[in-house]
């Protein structure tokens, strides 16, 4: 192994089993780490009750400044922390440098708390005032999928923290080191002991995080699957929830696009970190006569070359399931154009690779059409006119995103307006909205109130007090004070 066996920040001490942790670069095993169970989670849970209580009596103006060390150190080991995600996730090394960035930018949302929580103040009657204050929850929980080790535990990790709760921390299974990075440099940082704690392990310890009784919010991001289960088993407990599920993201391409820009726009779309992404473009819908542009997408797609420009999918499983995907859809009659299928990188014979995959002639009633396929393929699907690319669009169960390509105003805002997705991108192709602006889809693609990132997620980690007073010696007041 070429990093040390991983432990629970905080464990009971009971004997488990460990789990492999494999490369998708080359198969190679990386570390292990442990496959955690009930009593990690009540121990964690319990030191994690314990810190926050002196942490959240601290000021918010206090605990912000923990995450403005916090951020100096993430800018400071940005290029080995994504060196670590090109191990464990197989992404390209920019690509997790990316993810450093958007993690630094939700970090500075976080240290920016104390200027946006502010209570109102306001006298209701005569001598009589009333304000709001902002308290945290206590202990709360985070789980996240392997496809972006940094950027999503960042949605959550430095807001709830800094607004005063607890949390504990269950990274993928898959991609446990970037993890414990997270952790030692928040120690470093002088977040205090138990406050923030890692939890190891696979659905045994998400069931156990859902049903402990001293966690009070739990968020979750992976498939909707999975993100169904954990709301409905969060929420049964009184727990809450908000769950982000998966996605089929339609790009909309109309005949007036630019064709180069949508060209390389859409395949960076289709293919950046491997289509292993919630907002990744999995279908397009070629409105019309639009056949040189599918041309330039193709020449886009045969510029990226996996190990080189392209990364690896996360496991064998993985690589396995897209390729049975465009199986089928050849198979149910679909024009493959761009062929990825038993892609072998010279050197990394044993690593995950999918090679860029463009199929033409895709119908609404293929399954490569209705599921999340996260790999780098791009199903194009016809429609004859702007109506019946929104009705394709509007059919997709999912509602993370959608785009449009056009030079056409008009147009663009009555697709954004009627496209049923909570994220729309206008010759965009992945519409992810920035701090502080939050993060979160509509329909299968979500479970609960609210967004995980920007201003909505104030009201997530956060109850609001309300307190009335009256400080009149006169005794004929009322509690009105009239």
């Amino acid at each position: 192994m070429k990093y040390p066996a991983l432990a629970n920040t905080i464990a009971a001490g009971s004997s488990r089993e460990m789990l492999p942790i494999l490369s998708p670069l080359d198969g190679s095993t990386l570390s292990e780490a442990p496959l955690s169970t009930a009593a990690d989670v009540d121990a964690a849970a319990k030191a994690a009750a314990e810190a926050q209580v002196e942490w959240g009596a601290r000021t918010i103006r206090q605990r912000a400044q923990v995450f403005f060390r916090y951020r100096q150190l993430l800018e400071q080991h940005q290029h080995e922390l994504a060196e670590l995600i090109h191990e464990e996730n197989g992404k390209m090394p920019g690509e997790g440098l990316a993810e450093i960035v958007r993690a630094i930018e939700v970090t500075e949302f976080a240290c920016a708390l104390p200027q946006m929580i502010a209570g109102e103040v306001l006298e209701v009657s005569s001598n009589v005032e009333c304000r709001t204050q902002r308290s945290p929850l206590g202990v709360t929980a985070s789980i996240t999928p392997f496809n972006f080790p940094m950027m999503v535990p960042h949605w959550t990790i430095p807001i709830a923290l800094c607004l005063g709760n607890a949390m504990l921390f269950k990274p993928s299974e898959k991609t446990p080191l970037s993890a414990m990075r997270t952790a030692d440099l928040l120690q470093q940082a002088g977040l205090p002991d138990g406050l923030f704690s890692v939890v190891h392990g696979d659905r045994n310890s998400v069931e156990a995080i859902c049903d402990h009784p001293l966690i009070r919010a739990v968020t979750f991001v992976g498939s909707t699957a999975a993100a169904k289960a954990v709301y409905i088993r969060s929420t049964g407990n009184l727990k809450r929830a908000l769950c982000l599920g998966g996605a089929k993201n339609h790009l909309i391409v109309l005949p007036d696009a630019i064709e180069e820009q949508t060209a390389v726009n859409v395949i960076a779309s289709m293919a950046g970190c491997a289509g292993q992404r919630c907002m990744a473009a999995a279908s397009m819908i070629a409105v019309g006569k639009v056949d040189s542009i599918i041309d330039k997408v193709c020449e886009e797609a045969k510029k990226l070359v996996p190990g080189k420009n392209l990364g690896a999918v996360i496991s064998l499983e993985s690589k396995q399931r897209i390729e049975r995907y465009i199986d089928e859809a050849e198979a149910a009659g679909a024009r493959v154009l761009v062929d990825g299928r038993n892609t072998v990188v010279a050197g990394r014979e044993g690593g995950y690779y999918v090679g860029p995959t463009v199929l033409d002639g895709v119908t609404r009633e293929m399954k490569i059409a209705q599921d999340e396929v996260f790999g780098p393929v791009l199903a194009i699907l016809r429609a004859s006119d702007v109506e019946q690319a929104v009705a394709i669009e509007n059919a997709s169960p999912y509602g993370n995103a959608a785009a449009v390509y056009t030079q056409r105003g008009g147009v663009a805002r009555t697709i954004a307006n009627q496209a049923s997705a909570g994220m729309i991108g206008v010759n965009i192709g992945v519409p992810v909205p920035l701090e502080p602006f939050g993060f979160g889809g509509w329909n299968d693609s979500r479970f609960g109130v609210g967004d995980i990132t920007g201003r909505g997620s104030i009201e997530f980690w956060t109850q609001t007090k309300k307190i009335t007073s009256r400080w009149s010696t006169e005794l004929k007041q009322g509690w009105l004070g009239d």
